[in-house]
């Protein structure tokens, strides 16, 4: 059996539409399968809408989330549950079509471990887009593990994969990372990423940043070393330019006491260095200490949506 996972903040607008192309898409894979929808403390019409879902068909269940936690929050939440053969992780606003579906079980089935579906193109424009590939761009040079670009959350694990997955216990989750930090065998599916179906994103641009900056944060050291190494260049360009006025002063060639400007540069610009290198490292303090108190990624509103659709789905 394969299992859909599908994490869903305030998709009111896109599940009908949703439904259908699942139903669809996983029909033409000629095996067991099932949808599990996280909701991740919807407000709007969603609970509601899941639920009924649930309740007309047996190959759909809901988990609900008691608050927003967030996706990887939402994600990890459905791993969880997972009881099959593979599992499939799709977002829910449809910019990933459901339509690829049959193809990366293809792929499972040809020996592959993980399915990545990779964009060939995509529909952001303007600041959305140039952030999108800046990200992109920087983060491969700054972390140590090889994450395979262009690929998001849209992807398939097999059991083993997964195993390996819900091994990883951290708080500040970056899930392409722990995909790609996991190895096994790995194969491509490639598209063309469209515009969300309706509807506004939920990934607000402060959600964006907190997301990249954890997936910095998780997989590298660089920017700690980045900042010694500025350290070093800095002193070994102070006793350059010391020795440089020491110079001119024994020499005469320089008469004139240093000026301000120089001097309130030099403070400022160490400042300054020194701020964002208290600044990085409280971003891993900061971590540590989350970390430290082992609260739990999720708390589920209702155990007993799971269990009645898990009893129903053994069932059938």
């Amino acid at each position: 059996m394969i299992e859909v996972v599908v994490p869903l903040f305030n998709e009111e607008e896109n599940i009908p539409e949703l439904r259908r192309r699942l139903l669809a898409s996983c029909s033409e894979c000629n095996t067991l399968w099932r949808v599990t929808f996280v909701d991740d403390g919807s407000r709007d019409a969603t609970p509601n809408m899941l639920r009924a879902i649930a309740d007309e068909d047996h190959r759909f269940r809901v988990i609900e989330l008691s608050r927003n936690f967030g996706q990887q929050a939402a994600i990890a939440a459905g791993l969880e549950q997972v009881d099959a053969e593979a599992v499939i992780l799709l977002d829910g606003d449809l910019q990933d079509p459901p339509e690829l579906i049959p193809e990366m079980v293809a792929a499972w089935r040809n020996g592959a471990q993980v399915v990545l579906a990779r964009r060939k193109s995509r529909q952001e424009t303007g600041l959305r887009r140039l952030g999108f590939e800046a990200f992109h761009r920087i983060f491969k040079h700054l972390i140590d593990v090889e994450v395979p670009p262009h690929t998001g959350t849209y992807s398939l694990l097999d059991s083993e994969a997964l195993a390996a997955l819900r091994q990883l216990p951290e708080s500040h989750r970056f899930f392409p990372g722990l995909r790609a930090w996991i190895g096994f065998h790995q194969a491509y599916v490639d598209y063309d990423r469209h515009d969300r179906y309706k509807g506004t994103p939920k990934q607000t641009f402060q959600r964006l940043m907190r997301y990249a900056i954890d997936g910095v944060l998780s997989f590298s050291f660089k920017p700690l070393r980045l900042m010694t190494l500025s350290g070093f260049a800095i002193c070994g360009l102070s006793l350059v330019v010391a020795m440089i006025f020491f110079t001119k002063r024994i020499l005469g060639f320089e008469s004139a006491p240093i000026g301000f400007t120089t001097l309130s540069c030099a403070v400022f610009g160490l400042g300054g260095l020194q701020l964002i290198g208290m600044g990085i490292l409280g971003e891993y303090i900061g971590r540590i200490y989350e970390e430290s108190k082992h609260r739990p990624l999720y708390i589920t509103r209702s155990n007993s949506q799971v269990s009645k659709s898990a009893n129903r789905s053994k069932a059938a």
